[in-house]
């Protein structure tokens, strides 16, 4: 069940509710019970057959989570150690059948011409996300830091629906205790009024922004599929295009999952704060995908030895790290060449610091010049990262950046040169050439483009515009919040508050998202 769908929209999420609220009055334990109960029905919409595989995982994690908690209160830290390892390679393991068996038959068969047959697997939904989650249980269980051990709580940890399929990645300490807090239990205005809010203007980004745009980036990308040429602004305008299309559809998501949990009372921690503002590589992924970045950080970069062990070893263990991190996302080598290419931004980037402040302690440019330039290069990279992960093979990620980088030329519709005047003489000079048909769909693509830059850039995320009512756990800032920050400053002063223009404004938002719902598309990280 999509959150962009008139059976989540105006049957599932309310009747979830008011049953909620109606159950509560029974106490925390019927209310926490129905939510699993939704919750597994939600995920179960898809394809009912995999509620066996999420079910069946979170009794063999809670199961082996209790026995980390007696090893660790018992002082048996050797058996915690083997239980925990036991635990992981077990949750590993399922993840590997199911994501990554048929990829590697194919990628065994590619380099040893051989002719392996496995049968199509199909990816059970959020297998991803409830993975790492559950991981992420057995190591707090391991350390001692669970403190609930019903089964109902540690399934409504796992279930809860706003965040199932797409995160963000939650931890047993920050979810249960808001369950089982009395206020939870009774309907409250403030956080339904909140709520809504985040949701419609998650929605709004999904359906009205992401989806817009997509239909402008998905054609270049299937032409490069094909085979097919493309020149400069023609590739630029579909890895744009698709760069936007998959900031507004996670930033969508990411919204409408805060707003839905918002609705019971509960905050979902920050998992999005505009990545397209960073002026580093290392910024960045410390906006996108939030809990993911800080999971791979926390279980991963650190356990390898992160930079305990000098530079070189350091750059090693990002690598790794970002490899494994680009393999998460998807069974496929443009998956891995993505996140390596992410590695060696970040070994690039820590690198570049580090010599600056050797050689240049004092700042050779001035600081607006060389923030944007810093923004432009790091835009630029993850921009080239993007095609990497959007394209469905090497030779459509190649034909992409040979358009991009202007090898097969500069090209306009003939009709946008014709109304260029005087101007297009210049153009022809340059080498600018010209072709036919096309020309509508240029504008559109363009147009789309440059309106959607200032917003990602320049205006306050949805974090921000509700910064009054505290709208999720972890909140994040950044000491340059703002890339372009004389334009952005004319947007500081948006904040929401509980007033009629609001309401008209959110109104708005909620409306159009539902009209623009007439071409029913998943959200892009459904796929993970």
């Amino acid at each position: 069940m999509l959150f962009n769908s008139y059976e989540f929209i105006f049957l599932f999420l309310p009747l979830t509710l008011v049953v909620y609220f109606w159950v509560a009055r029974a106490g925390h334990e019927a209310a926490i019970i129905w939510l699993v109960a939704a919750s597994l029905f939600f995920y179960g919409w898809w394809n009912p057959i995999y509620l066996v595989l999420i079910v069946g995982s979170m009794l063999g994690n809670f199961w082996v989570g209790g026995l980390l908690s007696k090893a660790h209160s018992g002082g048996r830290a050797r058996t915690g150690r083997v239980l925990l390892a036991l635990g992981v390679v077990a949750n590993l393991a399922l993840l590997g059948y199911f994501k990554y068996a048929n990829f590697a038959v194919d990628s065994i068969n590619a380099v040893a011409d051989t002719d392996y047959h496995l049968a199509t697997i199909v990816l059970p939904l959020a297998i991803s996300f409830f993975t790492f989650q559950q991981i992420a249980y057995l190591v707090d269980a391991y350390n001692g830091i669970t403190k609930e051990y019903r089964f109902s709580h540690y399934a409504l940890f796992v279930t809860f629906f706003p965040q199932l399929i797409a995160g963000p990645i939650v931890h047993h300490k920050d979810m249960l205790p808001q369950f089982m807090r009395d206020t939870t239990l009774r309907p409250h205005l403030d956080n339904i009024v909140v709520g809504l809010s985040i949701f419609a203007i998650g929605l709004f980004k999904k359906t009205v922004l992401a989806d817009g745009v997509a239909q402008y980036g998905t054609p270049v990308f299937d032409a490069a599929a094909a085979g097919e040429t493309l020149t400069f602004f023609h590739a630029w305008g579909g890895a744009l295009a698709y760069t936007f299309q998959l900031y507004f559809d996670f930033s969508g998501y990411s919204d409408m999952a805060v707003g839905a949990a918002r609705l019971f009372g509960i905050k979902l921690p920050i998992n999005f704060h505009s990545p397209y503002k960073a002026t580093n590589i290392v910024e960045f992924w410390r906006r996108w995908h939030i809990t993911l970045s800080t999971f791979l950080r926390d279980y991963l970069y650190i356990a390898l030895g992160g930079n305990r062990n000098g530079r070189i070893m350091r750059y090693r263990n990002l690598m790794l790290t970002m490899l494994l991190g680009g393999l998460w996302h998807g069974a496929g080598w443009t998956f891995v060449v993505w996140g390596g290419l992410h590695g060696l931004y970040l070994s690039l980037n820590h690198a570049w610091s580090h010599l600056v402040r050797r050689l240049f302690p004092t700042p050779l440019l001035p600081r607006a010049v060389s923030k944007a330039l810093a923004w432009g290069v790091t835009f630029v990279a993850v921009v080239v990262g993007w095609v990497f992960f959007r394209a469905t093979s090497f030779d459509a990620a190649a034909e992409m950046l040979y358009g991009m980088a202007g090898i097969n030329g500069i090209a306009l519709p003939n009709a946008i040169a014709v109304r260029l005047g005087a101007g297009w003489q210049w153009l022809a000079d340059l080498g600018v050439t010209t072709y036919l048909g096309g020309g509508s769909q240029f504008l559109y693509t363009w147009m789309w483009i440059l309106a959607l830059f200032p917003v990602a850039l320049a205006m306050p995320n949805t974090q921000q515009v509700m910064r009054s009512v505290e709208p999720a756990i972890n909140l994040h800032t950044m000491k340059h919040d703002h890339a372009l920050r004389p334009l952005s400053g004319l947007f500081d002063r948006i904040c929401w508050q509980p007033t009629r223009t609001w309401a008209w404004i959110v109104g708005l938002a909620a409306a159009l998202g539902v009209l623009a719902m007439t071409r029913i598309s998943e959200f892009l990280y459904f796929q993970f």
